[in-house]
């Protein structure tokens, strides 16, 4: 069964400050994930950590495309940084930030959920500008999926 894992938080779990945007002096450390049994037709994997709340209208946080099909991790802290997975790319998030980009919900809205979804897909490139929007993103992988694996944090700012 294919299954993604957060080496920093568990499913469901609260996800720690230091993994926060700098924005609310998080540290803006870029959580680490692994997975397993992709399916066999895989050819590269995409990361994404998406904030579906109501209030952030699918926020992108983390958009990594192009990570070849024997990629089984990426490490904590490794956004921006030379121990990303060989031939993987970091688009632009949402704060205009190429890379991670940590939680920081407005006060007072509520615990936001941080999807984090990884997607085994059928090429292995996608042709995508680094500053993708979320629907260029969808589109541009629309027909490859062969699998997925989420899971879900949660940070709220009281």
């Amino acid at each position: 069964m294919f299954t993604l894992s957060c080496t920093t938080y568990g499913d469901k779990g609260s996800i720690p400050p230091k993994y926060t945007h700098h924005s609310i002096r998080g540290k803006n450390i870029s959580p680490g994930f692994s997975w397993s049994d992709g399916p066999f037709q895989t050819k590269s994997y995409i990361l994404s950590i998406i904030d579906p709340h109501p209030v952030a209208k699918n926020w992108i946080h983390w958009l990594v495309i192009d990570m070849p099909f024997n990629t089984r991790e990426i490490a904590e802290g490794a956004s921006g940084t030379d121990r990303m997975p060989n031939g993987a790319r970091e688009l632009m998030n949402t704060y205009g930030e190429q890379g991670y980009g940590g939680p920081a919900p407005p006060v007072g809205t509520g615990p936001h959920p941080y999807v984090a979804t990884l997607y085994a897909i059928n090429v292995e490139r996608l042709d995508l500008p680094r500053t993708a929007s979320l629907r260029q993103f969808q589109t541009a992988i629309a027909g490859k999926i062969l699998g997925e694996a989420t899971l879900t944090g949660f940070f709220e700012q009281k």
